[in-house]
């Protein structure tokens, strides 16, 4: 009896190490070091992001386009979605951090402002163009069948693009509405 146990438990614990080690990062080495350059300026980290986000939707644009890939298409294409998934939860992390940081001065806050009015236009594109390529792909016969690979990662892609969107909304009627008591 205790060495079944032993073997669940030792089992288990390998089971969780092996989908452990195979969650990758969803950015690049490069794009680690441009987002650790800018942990001070949160205008330039949220347009990172942004940037980063978009790079995925260029690649699955890229790989919808490419017939040389067609064989691998579906789950390059799901991994590039849950990568664009993980990028925005990333900033919706960094604006949560950001709202409440009393660490940053006022530059830094107007700077955060701004960046806020800049992200919603850039995650209003972002999303235009998701619900663009979900269309695309739900429309064409050629892509339909493979599309049920990735359909519920474009799902969850484009709910946390919603809810960034909606958070980044929230945050900057938030800040209009503190910048006249300050005064």
């Amino acid at each position: 009896m205790k060495v079944t146990r032993k073997l669940i438990i030792v089992v288990f614990l390998l089971l969780s190490a092996v989908a452990f080690a195979r969650r990758r990062d969803p950015l690049t080495d490069a794009e680690t070091d441009q987002l650790r350059e800018a942990r001070m300026e949160p205008a330039k980290r949220l347009k990172l992001y942004g940037k980063f986000a978009e790079a995925r939707l260029d690649a699955i644009n890229e790989s919808l386009n490419n017939p040389q890939k067609a064989r691998e298409r579906p789950a390059t294409i799901h991994d590039l979605l849950e990568d664009f998934g993980s990028i925005v939860d990333e900033i919706n992390d960094n604006l949560d951090m950001y709202q409440s940081d009393s660490r940053l001065d006022d530059e830094q806050h107007k700077q955060y402002r701004k960046g806020l009015k800049e992200l919603i236009a850039d995650e209003g594109k972002l999303r235009a163009r998701l619900r663009s390529l979900q269309h695309d792909v739900e429309s064409d016969p050629k892509f339909k069948a493979e599309s049920q690979a990735y359909i519920f990662a474009m799902q969850d892609a484009d709910s946390a693009l919603k809810n960034s969107l909606d958070t980044a909304k929230q945050y900057l009627t938030e800040k209009e509405e503190e910048k006249p008591k300050k005064k």
